[in-house]
């Protein structure tokens, strides 16, 4: 998800702009009732003027955002879609100021209890959001710009190869437009890193290599060479544009803009982030500490991180980590009983060992290898899809590919991820598989991944959130890990209760990625609470999952640039699993699995504490029937 959430983490806010309708930046200080037809004013219910600044939020802060239209599929305003959004400090706390005004607004102007009980469901989601923004936006100077996992040098890209699309010369000279403010946009975050790192926020050492080697990557290749092969962005706009009907002249001229805007803008603002990287790794060489704790208000980012990554107001780091050790216990014995189920003479770790180098357990690493994996992954989806509805009510309508990630960002991936299409359905959401390393992608894994990214998974999940009806927009776009993760690892289990991993070593693969993101639990919090360093973290990972080497060393970097994430996985999934729980006990025979995950899904990516709520009315009204 994490390309996805680069872009909608802009427009979290948002509620609903479509069919072209004009975008509107002033703030929504208050809704007035439309004029009626012979001039009086018609009487709104209090649900309705919920509503309508729902939409009249969503549609300013959508104003401020070019690149959440892009990712929301908006495409005809022109002049945004060539645009970024403004990366200015500026920008980021109006963007706060706003979230204040609107806080105050939705507590002061509207009366809760006058509400629907869906409009109530809507409000404390919002009223949620916005806290959040604010909490979250106290600490954005302690947030590393660019890592080996995430930041602009990629994340730019990224959106303009995989969602700014052109039908049209209009399309095409917004993507020049963008390429001509990549690089003042690049400039501006590196200027910002470069403050960052001034007062200790820095990424450590490891860091900065692959991101020297990625941008480096940007700019090899035509036109910034003769090497022979093009250069990711000039490959893509080249494609793009030879599917136009277009004269060509009119393909020359943009064909030549797009050029000079890669020499002239994009090309040196690449080299100044080489630059700048290079002295930041100088300096990252002498810190001493791997985790946030070292940032000058380090344990309350990360308490403040714990709070966002949980969504839950009972959590803290003592408690994750706690968690996380008895889940890994608790799974440990269950994999020792699928060792004894195929024979396995030996401890757990030497099982370990075996999963992580017997061939049998890996494809070639060869064209047919990686073909053979897509092929596999694609059929598992399409049987889980099958069984759907005996489990499910409501279902996705977006469709759904399986597809191998780019060479442009093969680097920075992950093994796997997720990345949805455009809201009005026009693409489909997708799969991805890192297929670089066959021997870091065991087989036994793969069901349980095709289930965590797709179905019953992230697809699933997101589709029904874009797809819900009568809910303001920002209802269908706002995501919180716990949830959207937590539900993506409950899928995992849920194929187990639907009769599927009736494979052992599938079955293990699905045990081995719930004890990798309960050691996640550990891990996070060993690094960014008790200052474990990243070979301790590795340690750890190592003795007490199956996951490669490799895998884990490229996992515990992720966690230190990105503290909290990894915890969201397990704590969501747990929560869910104990919801589930205490609605089969409350409900006995009156449990149905499809009603049950229609509450868990009709309201988008809310946060636990939210969630809870709505289950318990749920039992409550079952009962009442």
């Amino acid at each position: 998800m994490r390309h996805f959430l680069v872009g909608i983490s802009s427009i979290a806010l948002l509620a609903a702009c479509s069919d072209g309708q004009d975008l509107n930046p002033n703030p929504p200080a208050g809704v007035e009732a439309p004029a009626s037809e012979n001039g009086g004013a018609e009487i709104q219910t209090e649900t309705e003027r919920l509503m309508a600044f729902f939409d009249a939020q969503f549609q300013r802060e959508l104003a401020f955002s070019p690149q959440g239209q892009t990712y929301l599929g908006l495409i005809d305003d022109v002049d945004a879609y060539g645009r970024w959004d403004d990366a200015s400090d500026a920008a980021f706390e109006a963007g706060l100021d706003r979230a204040r005004a609107d806080l105050e607004t939705l507590r002061n102007d509207f009366d809760f209890e006058a509400l629907t009980p869906e409009a109530q469901v809507s409000y404390r989601f919002s009223e949620f959001v916005l806290e959040n923004q604010l909490d979250q936006g106290a600490f954005r100077d302690h947030n590393y710009i660019f890592t080996q996992f995430f930041g602009p040098h990629s994340d730019m890209p990224a959106m303009l190869i995989g969602y700014h699309r052109m039908a049209n010369a209009d399309h095409a000279d917004a993507y020049v437009r963008r390429l001509q403010g990549l690089g003042p946009r690049l400039q501006t975050l590196i200027d910002q890193a470069d403050e960052r790192a001034a007062q200790g926020v820095l990424p450590p050492a490891f860091a900065f290599p692959t991101v020297i080697n990625t941008a480096r990557g940007m700019i090899t290749g035509a036109p910034y060479d003769d090497s022979g092969a093009d250069s990711p962005l000039w490959a893509d706009f080249n494609e793009k544009l030879a599917d136009l009907d277009l004269d060509e002249s009119t393909a020359e001229v943009l064909r030549e803009r797009a050029r000079a805007a890669l020499v002239e803008t994009v090309a040196p603002a690449y080299e100044r982030l080489i630059t700048t990287m290079e002295s930041h790794a100088e300096m990252a060489e002498r810190l001493e500490i791997d985790g946030v704790s070292r940032l000058p208000r380090g344990v309350e980012y990360y308490e403040a991180q714990v709070a966002n990554f949980t969504t839950r107001d009972d959590m803290t780091a003592e408690m994750v980590h706690n968690t996380g050790l008895s889940e890994v216990e608790r799974i440990h014995g269950e994999m020792r009983d699928i060792m004894a189920q195929v024979g396995f003479d030996g401890t757990l770790q030497e099982f370990f060992a075996y999963l992580r180098t017997d061939a049998q357990f890996y494809y070639p690493n060869t064209e047919e290898g990686r073909q053979r994996y897509l092929d596999e992954a694609t059929a598992m989806i399409a049987t889980m899809r099958d069984a759907l509805p005996d489990y499910f009510g409501r279902l996705p309508q977006a469709e759904m590919e399986v597809r191998a990630v780019e060479p442009y960002r093969i680097e920075t991936a992950t093994g796997a991820f997720y990345e949805p299409g455009p809201l009005d359905g026009s693409a489909p959401g997708a799969y991805y598989v890192n297929l670089s390393q066959m021997d870091e992608l065991p087989v036994y894994q793969m069901e349980t991944l095709a289930y965590h990214e797709g179905l019953p998974g992230h697809h699933m999940q997101v589709a029904i959130s874009q797809e819900l009806d009568d809910v303001p927009m920002f209802q269908r776009t706002t995501w919180f890990s716990a949830y959207g993760e937590g539900w993506a690892l409950y899928s995992e289990n849920l194929g187990k209760d639907m009769g599927f991993f009736t494979d052992p070593y599938q079955d293990f693969g699905r045990l081995g990625y719930e004890v990798f993101r309960a050691a996640r639990m550990v891990v996070d919090t060993g690094i960014h609470f008790y200052d474990w360093s990243e070979q301790e973290a590795m340690d750890y990972m190592l003795a007490n999952t199956p996951m490669t080497e490799g895998d884990i060393r490229n996992e515990v970097r992720r966690y230190i640039v990105w503290p909290g994430q990894a915890i969201s996985y397990k704590v969501g999934m747990l929560t869910i699993l104990e919801l589930r729980q205490r609605a089969m006990e409350a409900l006995g025979d009156q449990f149905d699995y499809g009603d049950f995950h229609d509450v868990v899904l009709g309201n988008g990516a809310v946060p636990l504490t939210l969630l809870s709520d709505l289950v318990d009315a749920y039992i409550e009204e079952t009962l009442a029937e």
